[in-house]
């Protein structure tokens, strides 16, 4: 296509209003807003938080910024934005910030439609190629972000070093026309963070104090920490004051939303020939320990507690139940609760300790949440079935070790020999009692809730057994003095 053949087509003739990316986003907005399609497809949780206020800032046309502790899909957020761009734009091919044919801003480009007039040759950008990232770090220079002067285009051209000829853009200049996207913002150096000032309120750019000016048309998206989003942070106060809305994030608020999220970026479905079922509890018992480990005092709540802790730790309950399969044979296998303490590699690389955690160690602060999530989750589920012919059946005596390697089959014999076990199972949404994998696995999970509320014990060496009460202290006779100590 040519610049001529595009003024044809409707929409682009003379007297074409030329519209910002900030106008086309709100108008897109508005338009999906008003047939009603989903805006966030994927995201969770924030329906009626952080959405509103990112609709209002898109169409404040304001750049705007996220606050949040990490995984809390601010990322995935920017890179949504993209959906409200228009399926592509037309731009002067081979340009390298993506100038509009009909109002160029680059002295290359208006040489070139000066030159060749309608016959100047035009290309379509998709709206995926109009989305540009980068991740603030105290390396990235002016040159990475806004440009430079580049001497050898200077000496192959015979051109001066003010020349706007011989500049080599940066990432921003190339985000023209589109959205610029930093994560981590404080991370960047303040002379970068000077640097962006006259972009977000004058719209555009100075390259080494050359009296060079590009009207950039581009949509600033940040992301940053809130404890380092801050005066006293690592923030230049005027930079923060050109933002135009500041939005906060935060993690699920409901155990249902955090286990959606998790059921969505879990990968689950294997390829391994193998079955491998996680039963809804144990599902509510990874997404509980999420929960658990936000609230307690041992962990770094400055840091949070990311939501890719239950993604991971669900994927590694999955392998677990996928190894022993291997190991055992078995084509179709049900995660155990066993699975759950199996994935805890996946959770304590998640963890940012207080000095009181680091004292115990992130494996027994695990172990830990493990154990208040089962029992969180017994509470619920199986909390006033009567369970003290379980309890009493450990009391007599009875003591209840399973291998690890053992197979569905062999672990529900033995379980079956515990009265008044499996009369419970149909609690955690067992309705076939003779199914040994989903039967076996709820009454260890039923177990496990029996030790999580100290109702009896167990060790790595003799499993599952009777929590012996202690003695009680020896007291003074009533109606003696009370002996006397001397030093």
């Amino acid at each position: 296509m040519t610049l001529g053949e595009l003024r044809r087509m409707p929409g682009f003739g003379p007297g074409t209003t030329i519209r910002s990316v900030k106008d086309e986003v709100r108008e897109n907005l508005l338009r999906m807003l008003k047939a009603n399609q989903p805006l966030f497809p994927g995201i969770h949780g924030y329906e009626d938080s952080v959405v509103p206020q990112i609709v209002n800032a898109l169409l404040s046309r304001h750049n705007f910024i996220l606050l949040g502790l990490r995984g809390q899909a601010k990322s995935r957020i920017m890179r949504a934005l993209v959906q409200f761009l228009d399926a592509e734009i037309p731009v002067i091919e081979g340009c390298e910030i993506n100038d509009n044919p009909l109002c160029p801003i680059c002295r290359a480009c208006r040489e070139r439609v000066a030159a060749e007039g309608d016959g100047t040759p035009i290309a379509w950008l998709p709206r995926n190629l109009r989305y540009v990232e980068k991740l603030a770090t105290p390396d990235v220079t002016i040159a990475d972000i806004i440009g430079d002067l580049d001497p050898i285009k200077a000496a192959r051209g015979g051109r001066d070093l003010s020349d706007e000829l011989t500049i080599h853009y940066g990432l921003l200049p190339r985000a023209n026309r589109g959205i610029f996207a930093m994560n981590e913002l404080p991370d960047l150096a303040g002379k970068i963070q000077v640097g962006l000032f006259n972009i977000m309120q004058e719209g555009d750019v100075q390259i080494k104090g050359y009296p060079l000016r590009l009207a950039l048309d581009v949509l600033l998206v940040f992301t940053a920490n809130p404890e380092d989003y801050t005066a006293r942070g690592k923030i230049i106060t005027p930079l923060k004051d050109r933002i135009g809305a500041e939005i906060r994030t935060h993690y699920p608020g409901a155990l249902e939303e955090g286990m959606s999220i998790t059921s969505q970026e879990a990968w689950v479905q294997r390829d391994s020939g193998r079955s491998v079922e996680v039963p809804d509890y144990l599902r509510e018992v990874v997404e509980e320990i999420a929960f658990q480990a936000r609230e307690d005092k041992r962990v770094d709540r400055r840091s949070g507690v990311s939501q890719r802790l239950p993604i991971t730790a669900l994927e590694s309950v999955v392998s677990s139940a996928e190894q022993r399969a291997a190991r055992t044979g078995e084509k179709e296998v049900v995660a155990r609760i066993a699975d759950v303490y199996a994935a805890m590699p996946a959770i304590t690389g998640k963890l940012e300790l207080e000095y009181e955690g680091e004292l115990k160690g992130a494996e027994s602060i695990a172990r830990d949440l493990i154990r208040t999530a089962v029992g969180r989750v017994h509470s619920r589920r199986v909390g006033d079935a009567n369970l003290q012919p379980v309890v009493h059946w450990f009391e007599m005596g009875g003591e209840l070790k399973l291998p690890e390697l053992s197979t569905a089959k062999e672990r529900y014999a033995q379980l079956c020999k515990i009265q008044g076990l499996l009369d419970a199972v149909g609690r955690l949404g067992v309705t076939d009692r003779k199914n040994a994998s989903h039967a076996a696995a709820a009454a260890e999970m039923i177990l496990e809730g029996l030790w999580a509320h100290r109702r009896i014990g167990r060790s790595e060496e003799r499993g599952f057994y009777a929590e012996r009460p202690k003695p009680p202290e020896p007291r003074e006779p009533i109606g003696r003095p009370p002996r006397r100590q001397f030093n």
